[in-house]
This record gives C-alpha cells, structure tokens and sequence, in this order.
C-alpha cells in the first residue's frame, strides 16, 4: 500500500474497511445464491417448462437479484458516505479542509493495485490484526498544517507557562515588598519606643532630683521654723524660689521634649526610614499594577 501514500496506521485502517466490506460483500453473495436455491427448491419441480414458464421464472429471479445488487451498492455509498463524515469532522478539530478528486475513484491502475493488494497482503495482515483492538480514525496528513497547528499549540503552552512563571515572580516580589515594609514599619516604631522610652527615663530622672530637692528645701524649711522666724521668712521664699524654678523645669522639660521630637524628624535614620517606606509603598502600587494587567479576564 505504499503507492496510495499510506503510513502504517493509515494502512491498518484501510485494511479495517476492506474487512467490513467484504463481510457486507459476502453476506450479500449468501442472499443471492439463497435467491437461486429458492427457486430451484420450489419451481423446478417439472421435468419439462414452456418457453413463458421459464421466462416468468427468470423475470422474477431477475428482479430478486437486482433488488439485492441495489440494497447492496445503496448500503455500500451510505456507508462511505458516514466513513467520509467521520473523516472530515476529525479533520476539522485540526482546521484542515479536506478535498476529493472523484476521477480517482476509476483509475483503473489504483484500483488493481487494490485488487492486488486485497489478494496478496490482505490475508496475512488479517491474521496480525484478529487480536488487536480497533483504534480511532487518527486525523489525515500527519504533516502540513496538522505539523503547523501542534508547533503553534506548543508555542502557545511555552508561552502560557513563561507567563505563569513571570506571573509567579511578581507575586513573590510583591509579597517580598510587603514584608520589607513591615519589617520598616516595626523597626521605625521600635525606634520610636527606645527614644520616647529614654526621653521619659531622663525626664522621671530630672523630676525626681527637682523633688528631692523640693523635699530638701521643705525639711530645711521646716527645721529654720524651730530655729528663727526670720529664718522663716527666707526659707518660705526659697521654697516659693524653688516651686517657680520646678514649674520653669517642667516647662523647659515640655520644650525640649518637642524639641526632642522635632530634631528626631530631622535625623538622618528618621529620613532614611521615611524614605525607605515612601520607595516601597510606591514598589508596591507598581507591582500591583502589573498583577492587575497580567491577570487573566474571565
């Protein structure tokens, strides 16, 4: 079969229809020759038949058999009609436009290639065949435009993964983002807490000296009332003294408190924080506007 360009499943499948047809081809002979033996069996009975007698009989053999040679080569055209629209319908899944040429169908040289082929290899492949399942029509033309459509397809997969891929690295980095801005944001409040714990140690630290020193000016003062009135006086002015010098320290302790703050904000570490979060806020406004384009549209 290699003359009609077959492969070897393209073969076998040739091979597969021939088989149903002769067995289509067979049964039909039966029926014929069933034909002749009933008409033996029941009208030739006689021993001699006129000349209309056999003419009826004959007639009406003749009328059996074309009615069985019709039945059969409507069966036999209906049937390769249903074998081409399986081929076709196979041929559209791949986007080929299959063509037939009807004048081959007479070529007397293929056909006794065929014929050839039927007496020769047909019976050993038979035997090869009997215990093997009968696969699906594969699709025709394994090359051309099938070739093209699974080169295409397979570019179009090695695309997609590239994509998934690309699509997979994004997300890491944006969640790699994420995680630096937090990691920042604790740092930047760690920092704050340290500095705001210090600044609250040195400040509980001067308050309590500036009591010690109110409670040493009291128990002064206290201790002058035994001893003179005129001591009295002064002290009770020291203490006074000392009550304005608390409420100025407190008031400068408030002042360098904001201007503790206000220089924190203008250190180099407070900028460098700041600037860390603004890049990676605006990092991550930038990946999720790449996520959102390379997200797939229902």
């Amino acid at each position: 079969m290699a003359e009609f360009g077959f492969n070897e499943h393209h073969q076998n499948e040739a091979i597969n229809y021939m088989r149903f047809a002769r067995s289509k081809r067979v049964l039909r002979l039966k029926t014929i020759d069933s034909c002749f033996e009933e008409l033996k069996d029941s009208r030739l009975v006689e021993e001699t038949f006129t000349v209309d007698e056999v003419r009826e009989m004959l007639d009406g053999l003749q009328a059996v058999v074309r009615g069985e040679v019709e039945m059969e080569l409507i069966n036999t055209a209906h049937t390769n009609v249903l074998l081409l629209r399986q081929l076709f319908s196979q041929a559209e899944k791949f986007y080929l436009r299959l063509q037939s040429d009807i004048s081959e169908l007479e070529n007397r040289e293929l056909l006794e290639q065929v014929a050839e082929f039927e007496k020769t290899d047909f019976k050993t492949t038979d035997k090869l065949n009997q215990e093997t399942s009968k696969p699906k029509l594969a699709p025709l033309n394994e090359g051309g435009v099938s070739e093209l459509l699974n080169k295409e397809i397979a570019r179009l997969q090695e695309e997609n993964n590239k994509l998934k891929a690309r699509l997979r690295t994004l997300e890491s980095q944006a969640m790699s983002a994420l995680d630096d801005k937090t990691k920042a944001e604790r740092a930047l409040k760690d920092l704050k807490k340290v500095q705001g714990e210090q600044q609250l140690a040195a400040q509980s630290q001067e308050i309590t000296s500036l009591e010690d020193t109110v409670a040493a000016l009291k128990e002064d003062y206290e201790r002058s009332l035994c001893t003179s009135a005129a001591s009295q006086k002064d002290l009770q002015e020291n203490l006074i003294s000392a009550k304005h010098e608390l409420l100025r320290v407190q008031e400068q302790l408030a002042l360098a408190e904001k201007e503790l703050e206000k220089k924190f904000q203008q250190t180099a570490a407070y900028r460098n924080m700041k600037e860390i979060l603004t890049k990676k806020n605006e990092q991550i406004k930038e990946i999720r506007k790449r996520l959102q384009r390379y997200e797939p549209s229902e």
